[in-house]
């Protein structure tokens, strides 16, 4: 299994705390110390488990636009969107908690023309007014013909958001844009006008599941 590269540091110290537990019940003979170190050790495995970073494959196309987050789709709604699409929007909301693939991926082809941190709180990424008050990281990317905005937000638990998106990179549909650590929401800009395919309460899969098509 493939593991993120921000992940690797967080899986090798889990697993020393671990394997240090384990020697020293081994040293002191202690049941008590056996079940914390069996607890390190379940420890280690979920955060070995939280950053995998399987390779996706499915459908691509310049009309399509996949999802860029593992996660449920919580919400859809038209929201003016200022910063990149510069008017009204579609914005498609996908809600990661802490077993998803935390791996993010671009939903479209085209080239980055916009990235923007913004500080913020961090309320329940769930929480409608998270979209504008939580810790975020905006990419904006022109395929062409259209604009599409993709936001990563954090969470109660998220505080680091990692993106690799550079201004005037050229950008390919699934591969990885960046990731969330520890639950989070993703959400995803498009031009009124969109065909949306996913219904409320859909899972997705980064990479995979089909979101929309973008307007003929």
């Amino acid at each position: 299994m493939n593991f993120a590269r921000e992940g690797l540091v967080f899986i090798a110290i889990a697993a020393v705390i671990a394997i240090g537990a384990f020697g020293f019940a081994i040293s002191r003979r202690s049941w008590g110390l056996w079940l914390a170190a069996f607890v390190l050790l379940l420890l280690a495995l979920w955060v070995a488990y939280f950053f995998r970073d399987p390779e996706r494959t499915g459908e691509r196309g310049a009309a399509l636009v996949v999802s860029p987050a593992d996660g449920k789709l919580i919400m859809i709604t038209e929201v003016d969107e200022p910063s990149f699409l510069k008017g009204r929007a579609l914005r498609l909301s996908i809600f990661m908690n802490v077993f998803n693939v935390h791996v993010n991926r671009y939903p479209v082809d085209g080239a980055v023309e916009y990235v923007h941190y913004n500080e913020g709180k961090f309320f329940n990424a769930a929480a409608e007014k998270s979209s504008l008050e939580n810790e975020q990281m905006s990419v904006g990317i022109d395929n062409g013909r259209y604009r599409v905005l993709v936001r990563q937000i954090a969470g109660l638990i998220a505080r680091r958001i990692v993106t690799y998106s550079k201004v005037g990179q050229h950008v390919k549909q699934g591969d990885r844009m960046g990731m969330i650590r520890f639950g989070s929401r993703v959400d995803v800009f498009l031009p009124v006008g969109s065909k949306i395919i996913a219904k409320l309460g859909d899972v997705t899969t980064a990479g995979v599941t089909i979101l929309s098509e973008l307007p003929k």
